[in-house]
């Protein structure tokens, strides 16, 4: 018997597929969808990997290029639909030529970044080390 394969490479690219497979017909708004979004690759093959967590309170998410971060909308509701204070369409992710982003996307209770608040539809640069507060959730950001 073939131990799975547990490396951080084969982690990302079954989170990705399963993410792909779950989430395949999942509208965001707009004329995206989950299908049409890229998925990061590992560090060692272009865009670096985001990994947003808060490990007491079980959320783990690898981001994805255009995502968003919602109690009602994007591939993570899963993650925050149980959080009131979480908007439905909180926060956006995107990566960019300077590297990842967090936009805020007029959310009732907020989006900050190192306890700075974030303004509006204004992209972000996330940096390793960083943490992401959605509402009253912090976040520990993770890019390798």
């Amino acid at each position: 018997m073939v131990a799975p394969d547990a490396s951080p490479q084969g982690n990302q690219q079954r989170v990705s597929e399963s993410l792909r497979q779950n989430f395949a017909n999942t509208s965001i708004g707009g004329d995206m969808s989950v299908q049409n979004m890229v998925t990061p690759k590992h560090s060692n093959g272009g865009v670096p990997v985001l990994t947003l967590a808060n490990d007491s309170l079980n959320i783990r998410i690898v981001g994805i290029n255009g995502a968003v971060i919602g109690r009602r909308n994007g591939p993570y509701v899963q993650f925050f639909e149980k959080y009131p204070y979480v908007s439905g369409t909180h926060a956006q992710l995107k990566y960019g030529s300077k590297g990842w982003c967090i936009i805020d996307k007029h959310s009732s209770n907020g989006t900050k970044l190192n306890q700075r608040p974030l303004q509006p539809d204004i992209e972000m640069l996330l940096n390793n080390g960083d943490v992401l507060t959605i509402a009253n959730i912090n976040l520990q950001v993770i890019v390798r």
